[in-house]
């Protein structure tokens, strides 16, 4: 059962610039929420510098997208980003750092010392797949727990989830009180649920809302990817990482090495160049040069809207994803 949107005093959307996110984004002004009312959110999981693990194209088609809807973006991330994290040795977590209405607030870095050293790896654990929550989920956390104007009022925080993705996804809920929800506190009190509006559909059927919207797939979709997390998702399969060293074989070789630092593989049975020998070059990528400038390019975008809308290459692939 959907919420009532118009009992909400905000209303958070997490985009990545993957279709899931935008097409909660579009269900919500197609069910009539009131867009005053709406806010973006993105966390910059490379913190905010050169692009490591995501593409450099992603966070300008998310500015676009707001810009298109005339919405407030506010970024998100860890201090350094994924490298940083993935180096630390015998140092704390590094600080949080949110945009908000306001301006920019830092947070955090205090923590107990530790040693990561690896990569992340596939697991339903995120103390083993710590990329998500590290992150992802910690830095949202900490971005509504940070900023007094959620205490005292109702927030509607939207995430594009989906049944159809993985069988552990298929265990969500569609909505259920937020992590930091704490409506019945006697102190503090921010009453935050979770809405995973698109949770029920079919990857045709956010499709279709991007069509009737003329919204553009993020352009890794248009060269093949089937799904928009990190470029170097920890997720991607063997074609996807024989397409990523064609495309951007100084990256690739960077991550390469880094396996070879840390005497552990991204994936645990194999490493980069193994993988990547066994897959194949998507055929958009090898045929639309253009396309792949795009997709490796952090200039800005004018806007995300089309009038010559097509389905993306990548449409109804098996990328691999969340557990």
């Amino acid at each position: 059962m959907s919420p009532d949107l118009a009992s909400y005093d905000r209303i958070i959307v997490a985009v990545s610039g993957g279709k899931d996110g935008t097409a909660c984004l579009l269900a919500l002004l197609e069910a009539g929420a009131p867009a005053e009312r709406i806010e973006l959110w993105h966390h910059e999981v490379d913190g905010a510098g050169r692009s490591f693990m995501d593409w450099p194209s992603t966070g300008p088609y998310v500015a676009a997208l707001a810009r298109d809807f005339s919405l407030p973006l506010y970024r998100s991330w860890r201090e350094g980003g994924f490298e940083r994290e993935m180096l630390r040795d015998n140092a704390p977590t590094a600080p949080v750092v949110f945009e908000t209405p306001d301006g920019v607030i830092t947070a955090g870095g205090q923590g107990p010392e530790g040693t990561r050293l690896r990569f992340p790896q596939v697991s339903v654990s995120l103390s083993v797949r710590w990329c998500s929550a590290s992150l992802k989920v910690d830095v949202a956390d900490r971005a509504l727990r940070g900023q007094e104007r959620f205490l005292n009022r109702r927030t509607l925080m939207v995430t594009g989830e989906r049944a159809e993705e993985s069988p552990a996804r298929a265990r969500y809920a569609a909505s259920e009180p937020h992590r930091t929800d704490t409506r019945n506190g006697t102190r503090r009190r921010r009453h935050v649920d979770h809405w995973r509006p698109v949770h029920a559909w079919s990857e045709a059927e956010v499709c279709a809302i991007l069509e009737r919207w003329r919204v553009m797939p993020a352009y890794p979709y248009q060269v093949g990817f089937s799904r928009l997390s990190c470029a170097f998702c920890i997720f991607g399969n063997a074609d996807q990482f024989a397409t990523l060293k064609w495309m951007d074989a100084n990256r690739f070789a960077k991550l390469a090495g880094y396996e070879k630092d840390f005497g552990r593989t991204i994936k645990r049975d194999r490493g980069l160049a193994e993988l990547s020998s066994e897959g194949t070059v998507y055929e958009a990528v090898r045929s639309r040069p253009d396309l792949v400038a795009a997709c490796l390019s952090d200039r800005p975008l004018q806007t995300v809207l089309t009038e010559n809308w097509t389905l993306p290459a990548g449409a109804f692939g098996n990328g691999g994803g969340p557990l």
